[in-house]
């Protein structure tokens, strides 16, 4: 029973990781930079949030340990200085990384770190990051959606 959860669970993820990913393709640097609502985030922004919000959950929470970004956090949040393959790339990695910490570890198992403030004390196992995960990822592929009609009128690119 819990394999078929955590393949369950795991399939969810990657629903909306594709989402993230349908919604932005086709959209050159300009568009992928270009901030669209008042609080000034851009898609790339938010991709490389999405990228950092994996690395953080499963590498640094469940595992205990991360390798150091390989660039400076020195910028307006939910923007990038870096160039859209870079950050694309960052992103699928780090959700590789995710599946390869989810696939090795048991979905009950605790967490060896752990995330601060009242989020942290409801998350208490690898069940409680992926379900974290898949709703930071929707939430955010909602929120892309919108930027993506903003930007050139185009809805409804996400698989699900």
């Amino acid at each position: 029973m819990v394999d078929d959860e955590k393949s369950t669970l795991l399939g969810f993820l990657r629903a909306q990781r594709e989402s993230v990913l349908a919604i932005l393709a086709g959209l050159g640097e300009e568009e992928l930079t270009r901030q669209v609502l008042p609080s000034g985030w851009t898609a790339l922004g938010m991709v490389e949030h999405l990228g950092c919000a994996e690395r953080h959950w499963f590498q640094e929470i469940v595992t205990g340990t991360a390798e150091p970004l390989p660039w400076p956090d020195d910028h307006r949040p939910l923007t990038t200085p870096r160039r859209p393959e870079v950050v694309f790339g960052f992103y699928r990695e780090q959700c590789r990384r995710s599946d390869e910490v989810f696939e090795a570890t048991p979905l009950y198992a605790r967490p060896r770190a752990r995330h601060p403030g009242p989020l942290g004390e409801e998350i208490v196992d690898l069940r409680g990051v992926v379900l974290h995960m898949i709703e930071e990822t929707a939430r955010h592929a909602g929120h892309l959606d919108v930027a993506r009609e903003l930007l050139d009128g185009r809805t409804g690119l996400g698989p699900r």
